[in-house]
């Protein structure tokens, strides 16, 4: 049986297995308060850490003891104001219930909810948990960092960390037995021989002490074989073998028309925010393309995608445009797996929605691993959305479209949308 103990230093009052196993312990508790702290933070603030309360009945640890044996006779005082069957009417006040609600009592008690602190990490870690891109295939070798560290073998020469001590031994006891094997033969031959003598000639001394030296002399000429020579060392040969990398581009289109309020344009940043957090957290070859449109569509940086004031009409089709043509110029098909998101309120032009299917179904869909579309509106659906319901019906594996009408509808809609599929 074999022990491994944990000797990682932890931070200062911390212990990381403890917390580990605390954090799988209260697992949906966490993830409720990561879903409720998600749909009222800020955009600045999406990616921080949070505070999680449990409720303190939820924390209590089974107990075990000793029950009373035998049998026990008990007798219990009677009282002046309760009958059997009376109902007990609860304190005023909550009775200290810990919530923060109610009016001041002088009767009851109880217990405060248990607060804890999850970091950054963890909770982007409870944010995207089950979420991955849809059908994303690995396509070609991509750059000489994309390797992994296979065994090639046994070689003679190599890093002293990596020696095969069994193949070693194995060489090392090979050749002692083809340099001595030999002299041991004859060593066996002239005991054999010494023996008989000793029985059968015990006067012979000459004969005797003459097979006597010839027994030091082998023995002494076994010995001289070391045990292990540097001809014995074997060492485990490690190569880099190119692996399959997964190169994705995600385009991320937002509308920022004069018909998208400032209510809006806030969930579709905040929705887009999330997207870009998980993409970088869990992704290492990936692109972010940013797309803003009104009239016409433009690509952006990350600053400006987030943070621009400009506005216009509405013509969809224009930021499919430019989504096609950064398409044919930089992505291959055959090297990239071609992502997409667009959020709107669904206002547009109405001779441009039959535009936008028309792109999407013959330029762009053949060739994308997963778009989807997020209407943000509380309104009944606009013209682009039933169009798009069309394109979903072509393509339903690879077209997903949601609504989202609050804030709180972000994060199910954004888990909907990316949540790990079951291969069949």
């Amino acid at each position: 049986m074999s022990y491994v103990i944990d000797r990682r230093l932890n931070g200062k009052n911390k212990s990381t297995v403890n917390r580990t196993r605390f954090l799988r312990r209260y697992r949906e508790h966490i993830k409720k308060a990561v879903e409720e702290a998600v749909s009222r933070r800020s955009i600045t603030d999406m990616e921080h850490g949070e505070q999680i309360s449990i409720p303190g009945r939820d924390i209590d640890e089974p107990v075990l003891h000793h029950g009373r044996g035998g049998k026990q006779t008990t007798v219990h005082p009677g009282n002046k104001e309760f009958s059997s069957g009376d109902r007990i009417p609860r304190p005023q006040g909550g009775g200290g219930g810990g919530a923060g609600q109610g009016k001041a009592s002088n009767s009851g008690e109880g217990m405060d909810d248990f607060v804890f602190q999850i970091t950054q990490d963890e909770f982007l870690d409870f944010m995207f948990e089950d979420l991955e891109l849809p059908n994303l295939v690995k396509k070609q070798l991509t750059g000489s960092d994309t390797f992994k560290t296979v065994r090639a073998g046994i070689s003679s020469e190599g890093n002293p960390s990596r020696i095969n001590i069994i193949r070693t031994l194995r060489s090392a006891h090979a050749r002692r037995i083809a340099l001595s094997g030999g002299s041991r033969n004859k060593l066996r031959e002239v005991k054999a021989e010494l023996a008989r003598l000793r029985i059968e000639e015990p006067d012979n001394l000459g004969d005797i002490q003459a097979l006597e030296a010839e027994i030091t002399r082998l023995r002494a000429r076994i010995d001289k074989v070391p045990f292990l020579d540097t001809f014995d060392l074997k060492y485990n040969l490690l190569s880099k073998q190119p692996t399959p990398s997964s190169k994705a581009v995600m385009f991320c289109l937002m509308d920022v028309s004069g018909s998208m309020t400032q209510a809006t344009k806030d969930i579709a940043k905040r929705f887009f925010i999330l997207l870009y957090l998980f993409l970088k957290r869990n992704y290492e070859r990936i692109d972010v393309v940013f797309i803003r449109h009104h009239t016409s569509a433009r690509e952006v940086d990350e600053e400006e995608f987030f943070y621009s004031r400009e506005t216009g009409g509405t013509i969809v089709s224009s930021a499919l445009k430019l989504m096609q043509e950064i398409m044919a110029e930089r992505y291959p098909i055959n090297e990239w797996n071609l992502y997409a998101a667009q959020a709107s309120d669904g206002d547009n032009w109405n001779d441009d929605s039959p535009i936008c299917k028309d792109i999407l179904v013959r330029q762009i869909l053949p060739f994308m691993q997963y778009y989807t579309y997020v209407e943000i509106t509380p309104r009944e659906h606009q013209a682009l959305w039933y169009e798009y319901e069309q394109v979903r019906g072509m393509f339903p594996e690879s077209f997903s479209q949601q609504q989202i009408v609050s804030a709180g509808d972000i994060y199910p809609v954004f888990r909907e949308l990316f949540q790990r599929r079951l291969v069949s």
